[in-house]
């Protein structure tokens, strides 16, 4: 892969997270850049593996694949979690790898928006990091190197986890409505292993986010 330096438009370096209006704005050639970057970043503090997931937009695959391949080329382990929310990345970076993960995510921004968040050895990547990120993908300064990935499903496991949070009384009646975002896997999910009355909406996955904004 070449070392060319990247520019990234200045518009989605944000304060907390790397995000824009794919198609304008961002697109794969930033996924991989910022793969690239945040990956020799990582490297260079001597991390060897990191986790990675995306929401339920229809952009997030190609970004995530897209991102995969920039990290891989710096030499990492890259554990892919699939669909999910974000904190599901963020358990999944605690529990399966060292701390270190890139959610490709939206969050709660019109649907043809969408973007990262990064967590570097367990603390959140922002303000003076991004700025970082960026003068290292202009640079081209990138660790090379032939990583590996491999896929995993942590839903069950997290499912579990914040089935037990979920209160026990059982004549309690719930109503959830996870928007036809990323969570509502997970809360099927977990609403199968509580106990009590529940009723869902928006319960499906659907990037175009047809009931509300996300």
């Amino acid at each position: 892969m070449s070392n060319a330096g990247h520019a990234f438009d200045p518009t989605v370096l944000r304060e907390y997270d790397v995000r824009g209006v794919v198609g304008r704005t961002l697109g794969e050639a930033d996924a991989r850049a910022l793969g690239r970057a945040f990956g020799t970043i990582l490297r260079r503090k001597g991390g060897t593996r990191i986790a990675v997931g995306y929401d339920g937009r229809l952009t997030s695959p190609v970004l995530e694949a897209a991102l995969v391949e920039g990290l891989i080329a710096c030499g990492l382990s890259v554990l892919r979690i699939g669909r999910g929310p974000t904190p599901m990345l963020s358990w999944s970076t605690h529990a399966l790898v060292d701390g270190s993960g890139v959610m490709v995510t939206g969050s709660h921004n019109p649907p043809d928006h969408n973007g990262f968040k990064m967590t570097l050895a367990g603390k959140p990547f922002f303000g003076a990091d991004i700025q970082a990120l960026r003068r290292l993908a202009a640079s081209g300064d990138f660790v090379d190197g032939k990583g590996a990935v491999e896929t995993v499903d942590p839903r069950e496991d997290y499912a579990a986890r914040l089935a037990g949070d979920v209160p026990t009384d059982t004549f309690a009646t719930l109503a959830w409505d996870p928007g036809h975002g990323a969570t509502a896997e997970i809360l099927n999910l977990v609403l199968q292993k509580a106990t009590g009355h529940h009723h869902v909406i928006n319960g499906i996955i659907d990037g175009h986010f047809p009931a509300h904004h996300p």
